[in-house]
């Protein structure tokens, strides 16, 4: 029918279930041919398959099997909020490797099963065009990783819970994974963290063995696991000897440059790029103990001879030496090289660590090249190797038995936690080492990384330990004087300090010898060579010349202590008092006049005495004659004593007089035992001299100690001895017109 409308009318109840059902078939469909929540790796060889577990998660009743085994071997042991994050980073890498689930799975798998962690499951998923990237689920925590085929790269991760080291893994990677690319060669970086929060009250022991312990801030922590960067970091040994933990390990930073010795074996001529890389740069050999630093190739010379070396040659004839420690055999080494010496008593109680060293560090106890010494330096016939536990050792000795002329306390540093070294610095031990040492004996020790200005009070905080060391020995009869000295060329990321303990205040004489002086001991005292190199290749007289004046952190650290010691308040001159110095090119402008009383006629007539008096009012505590007082000649004992010898020849009146002059006008340095006398060459040996010290107006710059003497252990003092035996001030208003008195025994006070 023309114009009949063809459209049909549909209940709309029926349109709607029509596309719900088709919806429902669709999404059925779907589901039923489409990819799975996990799909299991496709494995194309049958033995691959077999090794591999079930990519998709376990039942749980085998993970509560898994769970209860690993609670059994840890035989209750709490687990701390705590774990390990291994990263790795290898170059080189065939590509063929690096684009197979099937192989970059298996490497997995075997890497958790070596490392002694039970893998729950895993996942891997090849990436467009090409790569592939995995993760595993540990009972433990994960693994994962991504590969870049066409780059040889492959970036992986393992985090763990548990106590199992993860260090030693690190090789088993490289070994499973590193499969180089043809002519290429497989580079590779890591990095070790230790994550969490964990109890640091623990000992490694036999039953506790475990990387885990170790401080985030230990040495090897931060020096060896944590830096990514490095081209080389190979682990040399690793174990536990009945005392402590020994690790050793070869490393190369990515910075290093060849050294001298490098470019020499390689042959490198200017223009070379190898001279700006680490590519030929020889690996740098470190001894750890219980994480801590002890000792590097690359400048274990350094460390040692500054050990040795300063209290060595701060004795006059070191003949009996005995050693606490020094397990490696360095400090031996270098006490052998003093022909003065023919004893040596070495007490270590780590026989095992001695050992390790030996064949692992032999450079360290190499004697070969120094004349008439065994070639190892442990094989000499004066060497009396103990061992045994030091303190004890000490303290059974006798007191009719030979005493010592040096002791050097190579042990771990006050502030270390180890368990051998907590009682080597208390009273009773430190006593002990005192009673076996001779009247003018003298103790070294090593006291761990020098100060900043920025710390505090040296009893609280990480210098704690060190202060109480001090105070003991301060507390000591038998110590007469302490010098702090630091190195900052010893492999440490910072200085090392050095204390030098004398018995014997005499022992200053030597300690602040002249270079030159220093340099002819060692001339003289030094063995000789075969390969006719320098014994010491690093300490000489300029370098011990450096040690006389610890930097000012040591001062500034002392004098927070508290109460603030006395001296404390005279580190510097005091800016807000004035200072009158000698004009003697206007009178008009002196504010000093200078008159003489004569005696005598014509030939005959000499001046007998001399004043000085004041042109204008000079308040208390003015400077008075700074410059003059500075430019004071400093003599040594023995210079003045070659002066009187000479006069002994006659006819030599010039040198009469002058020595007469130095009796006269000289002083005694009041740092006893430096035998130096300081002589008033300007115009303030003019100021005339009073018998008593009431009568007097003009005093030193710093006044006698409040105790009769000064500390034993004082930077302040010691760098400061010669301001101190030279700068006077007024003690009291010296109006204008007055004359200047000084007492006459001003520089004989402590």
């Amino acid at each position: 029918m023309a114009g009949e409308d063809h459209r049909y009318a549909v209940d709309i109840r029926v349109f709607v279930s029509v596309i719900v059902i088709a919806m429902a078939v669709s999404f059925g469909v779907g589901v039923g041919l489409g990819p799975t929540a996990h799909t299991p790796v496709a494995i194309s060889t049958p033995q691959l398959q077999e090794q591999l577990p079930p990519v998709t998660s376990v039942e749980m009743n085998v993970a509560e099997s898994a769970l209860a085994a690993k609670a059994a071997a840890d035989d209750g042991e709490l687990h701390e909020p705590a774990g390990q994050h291994l990263l790795v980073d290898i170059k080189g890498i065939e590509a063929d490797f690096l684009d197979s689930e099937e192989r970059l799975a298996k490497a997995m798998v075997d890497t958790v099963n070596h490392a002694g962690l039970t893998m729950l499951s895993y996942h891997c998923h090849k990436l467009i065009p090409k790569g592939v990237s995995c993760v595993g689920v540990l009972l433990e925590s994960h693994i994962s990783f991504h590969t870049w085929p066409d780059e040889g790269v492959i970036t992986l991760d393992l985090f763990t819970c548990g106590n199992n080291p993860l260090v030693p893994v690190v090789k088993t990677i490289q070994e499973l994974f590193g499969i180089p690319r043809v002519n290429d060669k497989i580079e590779m970086q890591w990095s070790h963290e230790l994550r969490g929060f964990r109890n640091k009250d623990k000992v490694a022991d036999g039953q506790n063995d475990n990387y885990a312990l170790l401080d985030h801030n230990s040495d090897l922590s931060q020096m060896v696991w944590s830096p990514i960067d490095c081209p080389v970091k190979d682990q040399i040994v690793s174990t536990l000897t009945k005392y402590q933990r020994v690790d050793i390990w070869d490393v190369v930073g990515l910075e290093e440059t060849p050294s001298h010795e490098d470019a020499i074996k390689h042959d490198l001529q200017p223009g070379d790029p190898r001279w700006n890389t680490a590519e030929i740069v020889s690996p740098t050999r470190m001894l750890f103990l219980d994480g801590i630093l002890q000792s590097e190739s690359s400048s274990q010379k350094e460390y040692h001879e500054a050990l040795v070396h300063a209290g060595m040659f701060s004795h006059a004839d070191p003949k009996r030496v005995a050693i606490v420690g020094g397990a490696e055999g360095a400090t031996l080494r270098e006490v052998l090289k003093h022909k003065t010496v023919d004893s040596i008593t070495m007490v270590e109680i780590d026989d095992e660590l001695i050992d390790i060293t030996k064949n692992y560090m032999p450079f360290m106890s190499d004697c070969s090249d120094y004349m008439g010494r065994s070639k190892n330096c442990f094989d000499d016939e004066i060497l009396n190797l103990v061992v045994e536990d030091a303190k004890g050792w000490f303290m059974e000795r006798k007191a009719e038995e030979e005493k010592f002329d040096v002791v050097i306390v190579d042990a771990m540093e006050p502030e270390a936690t180890s368990a051998i070294s907590k009682d080597l610095y208390d009273t009773t031990h430190l006593e002990a080492i005192l009673n076996s040492m001779t009247n003018d004996g003298i103790m070294v020790i090593q006291i761990g990384r020098a100060p900043t200005i920025l710390d505090p009070r040296p009893d609280i905080g990480f210098n704690a330990p060190r202060e109480k060391l001090f105070k003991n020995l301060e507390a000591l009869g038998a110590v007469q004087a302490m010098f702090v000295y630091e190195d900052p060329h010893c492999g440490f990321t910072e200085p090392r300090a050095f204390m030098v303990v004398c018995k014997s205040e005499t022992c200053r004489r030597l300690f602040y010898a002249t270079s030159d002086e220093i340099d002819y001991e060692i001339y003289s005292r030094i063995v000789k060579t075969h390969s006719k190199v320098r014994a010491l290749q690093y300490f000489d007289g300029i370098t011990h010349l450096g040690y006389q004046v610890a930097p000012k952190a040591w001062e500034t650290t002392y004098c927070r202590r508290e109460p603030t010691p006395f001296e404390c308040s005279y580190r510097h001159l005091d800016f807000k008092k004035p200072i009158f110095e000698f004009n003697f090119e206007s009178e008009e402008e002196n504010p000093f006049k200078v008159t003489a009383d004569w005696e005598g006629e014509g030939d005959d007539k000499f001046i007998s005495n001399t004043h000085v008096f004041a042109n204008i009012d000079i308040p208390k505590g003015a400077y008075i004659m700074p410059e003059h007082l500075a430019s004071s000649l400093s003599l040594s004992q023995k210079a003045i004593e070659n002066l009187k010898e000479t006069t002994e020849y006659g006819g030599v009146s010039i040198i009469e007089d002058f020595v007469a002059f130095i009796e006269k006008f000289g002083h005694e340095s009041k740092a006893k035992g430096t035998q130096r006398t300081l002589v008033e060459i300007g115009a303030s040996y003019l100021i005339s001299e009073v018998e008593k010290k009431e009568d007097a107006n003009i005093g030193r710059w710093i006044p006698p100690h409040p105790e009769g003497r000064r500390p034993k252990y004082s930077p302040v003092y010691e760098r400061h001895r010669l301001s101190f035996d030279v700068f006077a001030v007024a003690t009291e208003d010296i109006s204008k017109g007055s004359e200047l008195l000084k007492f006459k025994g001003m520089w004989e006070e402590p």
